[in-house]
C-alpha cells in the first residue's frame, strides 16, 4: 500500500478529482434519502444511524469506502438550510461559488499566523478587509469565526483602551455573547438597558450612562437574534457622543443589508462605531465561519501585538515581512477570506443585494401570509427575514411541542423566541431560492401539526 495523496502540490488536483466525484455523489444519495429539510426520529434515531454507518473509527486496517460512508450519512443526517422549510436559524444555505473557493483554501492549506505560511492569502486579507471596513466607515478589519468571537474582540479592544473598570451597557435583548464577553475578560457586572419595544430605548440608555460610572462601551445590535430587529443607531450614537461612551455595534445578521440600495438606509449611524460586527454566514451566503470586526482607530488594534520570535522576528518585520499575530487573538488561522473575496467579486454589490431583497421580500410575503390567516397571529412586520408568528389562542406548551414534533418528524425547522411574556415560532429565511408556495406550504404543515396538539 503506497502514501496516501495529498491535496496540494503538482499532484493534489489528480488525487481530489475521483474524491470530488465520491463526495459529490454522497451528498446526492444523502440528500436524497433524507429527503426533507431535517431527518426524522429525533436525536437517538439520528445517532444510531451515524454509528452504524461509522462503525469503528479507528480500526487496525483502515476503510476505502469511510469516505463514501460517512459523507452519505452527514447528508442523510443533516439539517438542510437549502431546503424551503428549515428557517429557524441565522444558518444559511452557502453559495456554489463560496463553497469552491473554500475547497481551494483547504487543499492549499495556509496559515495566516506568519507571512512564509500564507503569502498570497494575507496579501488578499488585507485588501478585502480594508474594503469591508470601508463599507462601515471604519478603516481596517479583522477576520474572526463569527459574531461571538467579532463580540469578544470589540469588548476586548474596548478594554485595553479604557480600562479593566469599563462598563459594559447593552439591551436586554442583545445576543448572548455580549454579557458572556465581559465574564470573560474579567469586567464589571454588564448594565442591561430595557427594550421595551426589542430594540434599545435610547431614554433609558441615557439614564444609565448618567447614573453608572464609566467608562462605558454600548453595545447596540443591527439585526437582533430573536426578531431581526435594528436599535436606533443615529439615536444611540448621539448619546454615547454627549456622554464620550464607546459605541460597539453587533451587526452580524444586519449588516448584509449594507449591500441592498434599498435596505441599507436601515444601518444609518452605523459609521459612528468604534467597532462593528459582521458574520457573512448570515446574510452573505459564505459557508461558516466568516466573520469580521471592522475598526474605525486602527491604533486599537495595538493591544493585539504578540511577539513570538518564530513567526514574527523583530528582524523580519523591519526587513518588510508583515506581522499577522496581531491579526487574531488565534495563531493558526485558515483563509477564510479567499471565499469572501470570491463571493464579492462573482456577485458584485448588484448581485449580493439583489440577494438581500429577495429574502426580504420572502418575508414580508409571509408575514402577509400569516396575519390574513385567522388561525395565527403575527408578532410584527418583518424588519429584515425574521418573521415570530405563533397560532391564535393556543398555549406556550402547545407551541413547543408542536415545534418539536416538526422537527422528529423532518417535517420543517422552525426557531423559537419568547416576546411580550410568549412563546413565538420564529422563521428566519435566508434562502433566496425559496418561492411563495413554499411559505406557503411551510404555513399550511404548521396549521395541521398545531391543530394536532392543541386539540389534545
Amino acid at each position: 500500500m503506497g502514501l496516501p495523496p495529498l491535496a496540494s502540490g503538482p499532484h493534489g488536483p489528480d488525487a481530489l478529482r475521483p474524491l470530488l466525484d465520491t463526495v459529490l455523489e454522497a451528498l446526492r444519495t444523502g440528500t436524497a434519502a433524507r429527503g426533507g429539510p431535517l431527518p426524522a426520529g429525533g436525536p437517538d434515531a439520528v445517532a444510531a444511524r451515524v454509528a452504524d454507518a461509522a462503525g469503528e473509527i479507528l480500526p487496525d486496517r483502515g476503510d476505502p469506502d469511510a469516505l463514501r460512508a460517512l459523507v452519505t450519512a452527514l447528508a442523510e443526517g443533516a439539517a438542510d438550510p437549502a431546503h424551503p422549510l428549515c428557517a429557524a436559524h441565522l444558518h444559511g444555505a452557502p453559495l456554489a461559488v463560496a463553497t469552491a473557493a473554500d475547497l481551494a483554501a483547504s487543499a492549499l492549506n495556509p496559515s495566516l499566523d506568519s507571512w512564509d505560511q500564507a503569502p498570497a492569502a494575507s496579501a488578499l486579507e488585507a485588501l478585502v478587509t480594508r474594503a469591508l471596513a470601508r463599507e462601515t466607515g471604519a478603516a481596517d478589519a479583522l477576520v474572526t469565526t463569527g459574531g461571538t468571537e467579532s463580540n469578544q474582540l470589540a469588548v476586548l479592544l474596548a478594554r485595553e483602551a479604557h480600562g479593566a473598570n469599563l462598563r459594559l451597557v447593552h439591551a436586554a435583548g442583545a445576543h448572548h455573547s455580549v454579557p458572556r464577553a465581559a465574564w470573560l475578560l474579567g469586567l464589571p457586572e454588564p448594565v442591561s438597558v430595557p427594550a421595551p419595544a426589542g430594540t434599545l430605548d435610547p431614554a433609558a440608555l441615557d439614564t444609565a450612562l448618567t447614573q453608572v460610572p464609566g467608562p462605558h462601551l454600548v453595545v447596540a445590535t443591527a439585526g437582533t437574534t430573536d426578531a431581526g430587529l435594528v436599535d436606533p443607531l443615529p439615536e444611540i450614537a448621539d448619546r454615547c457622543a454627549a456622554h464620550g461612551a464607546r459605541l460597539h455595534v453587533d451587526a452580524a445578521y444586519g449588516a448584509g443589508l449594507l449591500f441592498s440600495d434599498r435596505h441599507r438606509p436601515q444601518l444609518a449611524g452605523l459609521e459612528a462605531a468604534h467597532t462593528v460586527t459582521l458574520d457573512l454566514h448570515k446574510l452573505g451566503w459564505q459557508p461558516i465561519a466568516a466573520g469580521l470586526l471592522t475598526v474605525k482607530d486602527p491604533d486599537d488594534l495595538a493591544a493585539l501585538h504578540h511577539h513570538a520570535d518564530y513567526l514574527n522576528a523583530g528582524d523580519d518585520t523591519d526587513a518588510g515581512l508583515p506581522d499577522l499575530l496581531g491579526r487574531s487573538p488565534r495563531t493558526s488561522r485558515r483563509p477564510d477570506i479567499l471565499k469572501i473575496a470570491v463571493t464579492l467579486k462573482t456577485l458584485g454589490r448588484t448581485g449580493l443585494g439583489a440577494l438581500v431583497d429577495d429574502v426580504c421580500a420572502l418575508a414580508a410575503h409571509f408575514a402577509a401570509l400569516v396575519h390574513d390567516h385567522p388561525g395565527f397571529e403575527l408578532h410584527a412586520p418583518p424588519t429584515i427575514s425574521t418573521v415570530l408568528f405563533r397560532p391564535a389562542h393556543a398555549t406556550d406548551e402547545a407551541v413547543a411541542a408542536a415545534r418539536r414534533t416538526l422537527l422528529t418528524t423532518g417535517g420543517a425547522v422552525l426557531g423559537r423566541a419568547r416576546a411580550d411574556g410568549r412563546l413565538w415560532l420564529k422563521a428566519t429565511l435566508l434562502n433566496p431560492h425559496t418561492r411563495p408556495d413554499d411559505l406557503a406550504a411551510l404555513l399550511a404543515l404548521v396549521h395541521t401539526t398545531l391543530e394536532g396538539h392543541t386539540a389534545r
